[in-house]
Protein backbone atom coordinates (compact mmCIF):
# COMPACT_ATOMS: atom_id res chain seq x y z
CA UNK A 1 0.00 0.00 0.00
CA UNK A 2 2.80 2.38 0.95
CA UNK A 3 4.71 1.57 -2.24
CA UNK A 4 1.63 2.29 -4.37
CA UNK A 5 1.04 5.61 -2.58
CA UNK A 6 4.67 6.66 -3.01
CA UNK A 7 4.52 5.73 -6.70
CA UNK A 8 1.38 7.84 -7.14
CA UNK A 9 2.98 10.84 -5.40
CA UNK A 10 6.10 10.45 -7.53
CA UNK A 11 4.09 10.44 -10.77
CA UNK A 12 2.04 13.42 -9.60
CA UNK A 13 5.14 15.42 -8.65
CA UNK A 14 6.81 14.43 -11.91
CA UNK A 15 3.77 15.65 -13.84
CA UNK A 16 3.81 18.96 -11.95
CA UNK A 17 7.52 19.39 -12.58
CA UNK A 18 7.00 18.72 -16.28
CA UNK A 19 4.18 21.29 -16.48
CA UNK A 20 6.27 23.89 -14.63
CA UNK A 21 9.16 23.23 -17.02
CA UNK A 22 6.90 23.75 -20.04
CA UNK A 23 5.52 26.94 -18.45
CA UNK A 24 9.04 28.24 -17.79
CA UNK A 25 10.04 27.58 -21.40
CA UNK A 26 6.95 29.41 -22.68
CA UNK A 27 7.63 32.38 -20.39
CA UNK A 28 11.23 32.52 -21.60
CA UNK A 29 10.19 32.37 -25.27
CA UNK A 30 7.69 35.18 -24.65
CA UNK A 31 9.79 37.52 -22.53
CA UNK A 32 13.31 37.05 -23.91
CA UNK A 33 12.66 38.96 -27.19
CA UNK A 34 11.23 41.85 -25.16
CA UNK A 35 14.28 41.86 -22.91
CA UNK A 36 16.59 41.81 -25.96
CA UNK A 37 14.75 44.81 -27.39
CA UNK A 38 15.29 46.69 -24.11
CA UNK A 39 18.91 45.54 -23.91
CA UNK A 40 19.65 46.85 -27.40
CA UNK A 41 17.81 50.10 -26.69
CA UNK A 42 20.04 50.73 -23.66
CA UNK A 43 23.25 49.90 -25.54
CA UNK A 44 25.39 52.52 -27.25
CA UNK A 45 25.06 52.21 -31.07
CA UNK A 46 28.76 51.51 -31.59
CA UNK A 47 28.65 48.68 -29.02
CA UNK A 48 25.65 46.77 -30.39
CA UNK A 49 27.81 44.18 -32.16
CA UNK A 50 30.17 43.69 -29.22
CA UNK A 51 29.63 41.16 -26.42
CA UNK A 52 26.46 39.81 -27.99
CA UNK A 53 26.88 36.67 -25.89
CA UNK A 54 25.86 38.56 -22.73
CA UNK A 55 22.26 39.30 -21.86
CA UNK A 56 23.11 42.56 -20.09
CA UNK A 57 23.35 45.90 -21.93
CA UNK A 58 26.82 47.04 -23.01
CA UNK A 59 27.65 50.62 -21.92
CA UNK A 60 24.16 51.44 -20.63
CA UNK A 61 22.90 54.77 -21.97
CA UNK A 62 19.63 56.62 -22.48
CA UNK A 63 20.95 58.51 -25.50
CA UNK A 64 19.00 56.31 -27.90
CA UNK A 65 15.70 57.37 -26.35
CA UNK A 66 16.75 61.02 -26.47
CA UNK A 67 17.69 60.66 -30.14
CA UNK A 68 14.45 59.10 -31.35
CA UNK A 69 12.30 61.57 -29.41
CA UNK A 70 14.18 64.58 -30.80
CA UNK A 71 15.46 65.66 -27.38
CA UNK A 72 19.13 65.45 -28.38
CA UNK A 73 21.18 67.99 -30.28
CA UNK A 74 21.30 66.94 -33.98
CA UNK A 75 25.09 67.16 -34.13
CA UNK A 76 25.41 65.00 -31.04
CA UNK A 77 22.98 62.46 -32.56
CA UNK A 78 25.13 62.23 -35.71
CA UNK A 79 28.26 61.66 -33.61
CA UNK A 80 26.59 58.81 -31.71
CA UNK A 81 24.79 56.95 -34.49
CA UNK A 82 26.40 58.18 -37.71
CA UNK A 83 23.21 59.83 -38.97
CA UNK A 84 20.35 62.05 -37.91
CA UNK A 85 16.93 60.44 -38.15
CA UNK A 86 14.27 62.37 -40.04
CA UNK A 87 11.51 60.44 -38.27
CA UNK A 88 9.73 62.40 -35.55
CA UNK A 89 8.76 59.66 -33.11
CA UNK A 90 7.27 62.11 -30.61
CA UNK A 91 4.79 63.24 -33.28
CA UNK A 92 4.20 59.64 -34.39
CA UNK A 93 3.49 58.65 -30.79
CA UNK A 94 0.89 61.40 -30.36
CA UNK A 95 -0.63 60.56 -33.76
CA UNK A 96 -1.01 56.93 -32.69
CA UNK A 97 -2.71 57.92 -29.44
CA UNK A 98 -5.16 60.11 -31.37
CA UNK A 99 -5.71 57.46 -34.07
CA UNK A 100 -6.32 54.59 -31.65
CA UNK A 101 -8.15 56.74 -29.10
CA UNK A 102 -10.70 58.23 -31.49
CA UNK A 103 -11.46 54.84 -33.05
CA UNK A 104 -11.78 53.22 -29.62
CA UNK A 105 -14.24 55.80 -28.27
CA UNK A 106 -16.39 55.86 -31.39
CA UNK A 107 -16.37 52.10 -31.94
CA UNK A 108 -17.29 51.26 -28.36
CA UNK A 109 -20.13 53.81 -28.32
CA UNK A 110 -21.71 52.87 -31.65
CA UNK A 111 -21.18 49.15 -31.07
CA UNK A 112 -22.93 49.42 -27.71
CA UNK A 113 -25.90 51.16 -29.34
CA UNK A 114 -26.14 48.54 -32.09
CA UNK A 115 -25.74 45.66 -29.63
CA UNK A 116 -28.48 47.04 -27.38
CA UNK A 117 -30.79 47.40 -30.37
CA UNK A 118 -30.24 43.78 -31.37
CA UNK A 119 -30.64 42.59 -27.78
CA UNK A 120 -33.74 44.52 -26.71
CA UNK A 121 -35.55 46.38 -29.48
CA UNK A 122 -38.17 44.57 -31.54
CA UNK A 123 -38.16 45.20 -35.29
CA UNK A 124 -38.77 43.04 -38.39
CA UNK A 125 -36.04 40.55 -39.35
CA UNK A 126 -33.98 41.50 -36.30
CA UNK A 127 -32.29 38.12 -35.89
CA UNK A 128 -31.74 37.75 -39.63
CA UNK A 129 -30.09 41.17 -39.86
CA UNK A 130 -27.94 40.37 -36.83
CA UNK A 131 -26.83 37.08 -38.34
CA UNK A 132 -26.08 38.78 -41.64
CA UNK A 133 -24.10 41.48 -39.87
CA UNK A 134 -22.08 39.06 -37.75
CA UNK A 135 -21.32 36.98 -40.85
CA UNK A 136 -19.12 39.89 -41.93
CA UNK A 137 -16.55 38.42 -39.53
CA UNK A 138 -15.84 35.86 -42.25
CA UNK A 139 -14.83 38.57 -44.75
CA UNK A 140 -11.04 39.13 -44.75
CA UNK A 141 -10.00 42.71 -44.12
CA UNK A 142 -7.82 42.70 -47.22
CA UNK A 143 -10.96 42.25 -49.39
CA UNK A 144 -12.31 45.66 -48.35
CA UNK A 145 -8.95 47.42 -48.54
CA UNK A 146 -9.14 48.60 -52.16
CA UNK A 147 -12.82 49.71 -52.07
CA UNK A 148 -12.16 51.64 -48.87
CA UNK A 149 -9.12 53.33 -50.34
CA UNK A 150 -11.01 54.33 -53.50
CA UNK A 151 -13.74 55.85 -51.34
CA UNK A 152 -11.24 57.74 -49.18
CA UNK A 153 -9.41 58.99 -52.28
CA UNK A 154 -12.64 60.24 -53.87
CA UNK A 155 -13.45 62.09 -50.65
CA UNK A 156 -10.03 63.75 -50.74
CA UNK A 157 -9.05 62.30 -47.37
CA UNK A 158 -5.78 60.62 -48.37
CA UNK A 159 -3.03 61.84 -46.07
CA UNK A 160 -5.46 62.99 -43.38
CA UNK A 161 -6.53 61.68 -39.99
CA UNK A 162 -10.24 61.42 -40.99
CA UNK A 163 -9.18 59.19 -43.86
CA UNK A 164 -7.39 56.91 -41.41
CA UNK A 165 -10.34 56.82 -38.99
CA UNK A 166 -13.19 56.43 -41.46
CA UNK A 167 -13.23 52.64 -42.14
CA UNK A 168 -13.06 51.86 -38.41
CA UNK A 169 -15.13 54.70 -36.97
CA UNK A 170 -18.43 52.84 -36.55
CA UNK A 171 -19.23 49.48 -34.95
CA UNK A 172 -17.61 46.19 -35.85
CA UNK A 173 -19.25 42.73 -35.98
CA UNK A 174 -17.10 41.38 -33.16
CA UNK A 175 -17.85 44.30 -30.85
CA UNK A 176 -21.59 44.11 -31.51
CA UNK A 177 -21.68 40.35 -30.94
CA UNK A 178 -19.56 40.68 -27.78
CA UNK A 179 -21.74 43.35 -26.16
CA UNK A 180 -25.03 41.83 -27.29
CA UNK A 181 -24.22 38.65 -25.37
CA UNK A 182 -23.79 40.69 -22.21
CA UNK A 183 -26.93 42.78 -22.75
CA UNK A 184 -28.99 39.61 -23.18
CA UNK A 185 -27.96 38.58 -19.66
CA UNK A 186 -29.15 41.79 -18.00
CA UNK A 187 -32.34 41.40 -15.99
CA UNK A 188 -35.23 42.89 -17.94
CA UNK A 189 -36.95 43.95 -14.71
CA UNK A 190 -34.48 46.81 -14.35
CA UNK A 191 -35.44 48.20 -17.75
CA UNK A 192 -39.13 47.63 -17.12
CA UNK A 193 -38.89 49.60 -13.87
CA UNK A 194 -37.21 52.45 -15.74
CA UNK A 195 -39.93 52.33 -18.39
CA UNK A 196 -42.63 52.62 -15.71
CA UNK A 197 -40.83 55.72 -14.40
CA UNK A 198 -41.10 57.25 -17.87
CA UNK A 199 -37.64 56.50 -19.24
CA UNK A 200 -37.38 55.98 -22.99
CA UNK A 201 -34.96 53.68 -24.82
CA UNK A 202 -32.17 56.28 -24.99
CA UNK A 203 -32.52 57.21 -21.31
CA UNK A 204 -32.53 53.56 -20.30
CA UNK A 205 -29.51 52.87 -22.45
CA UNK A 206 -27.51 55.89 -21.27
CA UNK A 207 -28.36 55.93 -17.57
CA UNK A 208 -28.89 52.26 -16.76
CA UNK A 209 -27.41 49.90 -19.34
CA UNK A 210 -24.07 51.65 -19.87
CA UNK A 211 -23.24 51.98 -16.14
CA UNK A 212 -24.12 48.31 -15.61
CA UNK A 213 -21.89 47.34 -18.55
CA UNK A 214 -18.70 49.05 -17.41
CA UNK A 215 -16.70 45.80 -17.27
CA UNK A 216 -17.38 44.55 -20.83
CA UNK A 217 -17.16 48.09 -22.20
CA UNK A 218 -13.74 48.56 -20.59
CA UNK A 219 -12.62 45.19 -21.92
CA UNK A 220 -13.80 46.03 -25.42
CA UNK A 221 -12.10 49.43 -25.22
CA UNK A 222 -8.78 47.83 -24.28
CA UNK A 223 -8.99 45.23 -27.03
CA UNK A 224 -9.93 47.90 -29.59
CA UNK A 225 -7.21 50.31 -28.49
CA UNK A 226 -4.49 47.65 -28.62
CA UNK A 227 -5.72 46.44 -32.02
CA UNK A 228 -5.52 49.87 -33.65
CA UNK A 229 -2.38 50.85 -31.78
CA UNK A 230 -0.74 48.01 -33.70
CA UNK A 231 -2.50 48.75 -37.02
CA UNK A 232 0.01 49.08 -39.84
CA UNK A 233 -1.34 48.48 -43.35
CA UNK A 234 -4.16 51.04 -43.51
CA UNK A 235 -2.19 53.92 -41.89
CA UNK A 236 0.68 53.11 -44.26
CA UNK A 237 -1.55 53.29 -47.34
CA UNK A 238 -3.56 56.37 -46.38
CA UNK A 239 -1.24 58.45 -44.22
CA UNK A 240 2.20 56.90 -44.46
CA UNK A 241 3.59 59.39 -46.97
CA UNK A 242 2.74 62.34 -44.73
CA UNK A 243 4.96 62.81 -41.64
CA UNK A 244 2.11 64.67 -39.95
CA UNK A 245 -0.12 61.57 -40.01
CA UNK A 246 2.47 58.86 -39.44
CA UNK A 247 1.72 56.43 -36.63
CA UNK A 248 4.31 54.48 -34.65
CA UNK A 249 4.12 51.29 -36.70
CA UNK A 250 4.72 53.18 -39.94
CA UNK A 251 7.40 55.39 -38.38
CA UNK A 252 9.29 52.30 -37.24
CA UNK A 253 9.25 50.94 -40.78
CA UNK A 254 10.53 54.24 -42.19
CA UNK A 255 13.25 54.41 -39.54
CA UNK A 256 14.27 50.82 -40.28
CA UNK A 257 14.79 51.67 -43.96
CA UNK A 258 17.17 54.54 -43.15
CA UNK A 259 20.81 53.47 -43.06
CA UNK A 260 23.45 55.49 -41.18
CA UNK A 261 26.94 56.06 -42.53
CA UNK A 262 28.16 52.57 -41.57
CA UNK A 263 25.51 51.01 -43.82
CA UNK A 264 23.85 48.86 -41.16
CA UNK A 265 20.47 49.68 -39.60
CA UNK A 266 20.49 51.80 -36.46
CA UNK A 267 19.46 48.92 -34.21
CA UNK A 268 19.83 50.86 -30.96
CA UNK A 269 17.59 53.67 -32.16
CA UNK A 270 15.10 51.23 -33.68
CA UNK A 271 14.84 49.23 -30.46
CA UNK A 272 14.50 52.42 -28.40
CA UNK A 273 11.61 53.54 -30.59
CA UNK A 274 10.10 50.04 -30.40
CA UNK A 275 10.30 50.18 -26.61
CA UNK A 276 8.38 53.46 -26.62
CA UNK A 277 5.80 51.89 -28.94
CA UNK A 278 5.04 48.95 -26.66
CA UNK A 279 4.92 50.89 -23.38
CA UNK A 280 1.20 51.86 -23.63
CA UNK A 281 0.19 48.29 -24.50
CA UNK A 282 2.25 46.84 -21.65
CA UNK A 283 0.77 49.30 -19.16
CA UNK A 284 -2.77 48.53 -20.30
CA UNK A 285 -2.26 44.79 -19.99
CA UNK A 286 -0.45 45.11 -16.67
CA UNK A 287 -3.05 47.25 -14.92
CA UNK A 288 -6.22 45.98 -16.61
CA UNK A 289 -5.36 42.58 -18.06
CA UNK A 290 -7.26 40.77 -15.32
CA UNK A 291 -10.41 42.65 -16.29
CA UNK A 292 -10.18 41.13 -19.76
CA UNK A 293 -9.98 37.64 -18.30
CA UNK A 294 -12.84 38.25 -15.88
CA UNK A 295 -15.08 39.57 -18.65
CA UNK A 296 -14.69 36.57 -20.93
CA UNK A 297 -17.53 34.80 -19.14
CA UNK A 298 -20.70 36.83 -18.88
CA UNK A 299 -23.04 36.76 -15.96
CA UNK A 300 -26.35 38.53 -15.68
CA UNK A 301 -27.23 41.12 -13.06
CA UNK A 302 -27.53 39.37 -9.73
Amino acid sequence: MTTTLNSYKFRRNLGKAFMWAILAIMIFITLFPLWWVLRTALTAPKMVYFNIDTILPVQITLDNFLRVTGLMDPQRAIEISGSQSSVNFALAFSNTIIFAGVITISQVFFSAMAAYSFARLQFPLRNFIFGLYVSALMVPVIVTLIPNFILIRNLGWVGTMPGMWAPFFLMTPFAVFYLRQFFLGINREIEEAAKIDGAGPFTTFGRIILPISRAPLATLAMITFITYWNEYLWPLIVGGSQPGTRVMTVALGVFRSQNPSQGAPDWSGLMAASTLAIIPVVLLLFFMGRRILNSIQFSGVK
